[in-house]
């Protein structure tokens, strides 16, 4: 039987026979919770399993990125909670100065081609980028999986995304993964795992892969499949430790669900309006009114190299009077490279506020809401009422939004 590249994935993690519509049993390679909700997976864990409660130690652990450092007692008192249940069963946690934990299972090389992964985080279909399944669960599943090391799963059916063109600057891959949802819409995946293919997707490096696979849920998609290119083999050999790890691809007469031809030649820079990531127009649409606030990171764009294209354009340069802008990198190590690169002087030099690695704007409260009638522009992946405050929220690439901090307006290079 032809597979898609999910169908192989979890053909090779189940016993069972793997088809669209069949409920399997999954094995689950890396299992996580984070501090929004982790504390929930502990109280079941405790209550349910009076000895031995976690199946896999070795792959098991936890990550504080939510709310880091905690905002309020509640939050702390979360931490706390996991903090004592895994010291006591020997669990790792990646502390509230780490970063985020998709990023980190990505960068640790723990996760890699083909692998599979659980966890209370909503974005964790982030793994697609490099080709592996992510899954974000709620707290019983993942107790459960904390113990069994497995799951049931409805094995989904695939959409094969082609896209057609080439962009360039000041287009970015965040304005790609908009231009696409503009396409689908809030449910145009609902349900299904995507896979995406065209030239433009072949060029991307790893952190436009992300910006793409951090989107999948506001697709409605269970995941979105990246085929991984020769530098992400090297990237995900080098990190993990081992060799052989192999390219996976759907078979030339897959059966597909459907198929979409996306066409992105001449695509301008695009922007998510309030109060839904779908509503997606070009950015010269709203072209002029007059911002707020500024947010750059989250897991859709706290790489160094979303980073840098903000550095590129402040440098030497002032953010407009009255304008908040806020940077929190996605990890320790992507802070650790802002630092090498002399970022951080020149962010500071621009009037940028920059915090410690983590979800940031993204996740309420952790660098700040906005108020009433307060407009911001953010990188991140969601823009609903109340998300990120009372205020309203657009979504756009950091080259949107640093240029339009230096103006004050929402605006895009022309060039």
């Amino acid at each position: 039987m032809n597979k898609t590249i999910i169908e192989k994935i979890f053909a090779s993690h189940s016993k069972d026979f793997v088809a669209p519509g069949e409920i399997i049993w999954l094995d689950i390679d890396l299992k996580t919770a984070r501090d929004f909700g982790g504390a929930n997976v502990v109280k079941t864990l405790k209550e349910c399993c009076k000895t031995n409660p976690v199946n896999d130690k070795k792959n098991t652990y936890f990550t504080f990125d939510t709310n880091a450092p905690a905002r309020d007692i509640g939050y702390a008192t979360n931490q706390m909670i996991i903090r004592e249940f895994a010291a006591r069963e020997n669990l790792k946690v990646y502390d509230v100065d780490q970063g985020i934990g998709s990023h980190l299972g990505i960068e640790l090389g723990q996760v890699y081609p083909g692998v599979t992964v659980v966890g209370t985080d909503s974005h964790l279909n982030i793994m697609g980028a490099v080709c592996a399944f992510g899954q974000g669960m709620g707290d019983l599943d993942i107790a459960y999986i904390f113990k069994s090391g497995r799951t049931w799963f409805e094995v989904p059916p695939t959409i094969r995304i082609n896209i057609i063109g080439t962009y360039s600057y000041p287009v970015t891959a965040k304005d790609v993964t908009l231009y696409i949802l503009k396409h689908l819409g809030a449910s145009g995946a609902l349900g299904c795992a995507v896979e995406v293919y065209g030239e433009a997707i072949d060029k991307m490096k790893l952190h436009e892969r992300i910006t793409l696979a951090s989107m999948a849920t506001e697709m409605g998609s269970i995941t979105i499949l990246i085929p991984p290119s020769d530098e992400i083999i090297e990237y995900t050999a080098k990190r993990s430790g081992k060799g052989g790890i192999e390219k996976i691809s759907a078979d030339g007469k897959a059966s597909y669900f459907k198929e979409i031809k996306i066409d992105i030649t001449g695509i301008k820079p695009q922007i998510s309006n309030p109060p839904k990531p779908d509503n997606v127009t070009d950015v010269s649409e709203v072209e002029g009114r007059k911002i707020n606030s500024v947010f750059v990171g989250s897991c859709t764009n706290g790489r160094i190299e979303d980073i840098k294209q903000v550095v590129d354009i402040v440098r030497g340069k002032r953010i407009k009077e009255n304008v908040m802008f806020k940077i929190v990198p996605a990890t320790r190590e992507v802070y650790g490279e802002m630092l090498k690169m002399g970022y951080l002087s020149i962010l500071f030099e621009s009037g940028i506020i920059v915090s410690n690695p983590g979800c940031g704007g993204c996740a309420s409260g952790q660098i700040g809401m906005t108020g009433p009638n307060e407009v911001q522009l953010s990188t991140s992946n969601r823009n609903f009422a109340g998300k990120q405050g009372k205020g309203d929220t657009y979504l756009v690439s950091p080259v949107v939004a640093a240029h339009s901090a230096l103006s004050g307006t929402i605006s895009y290079p022309k060039e």
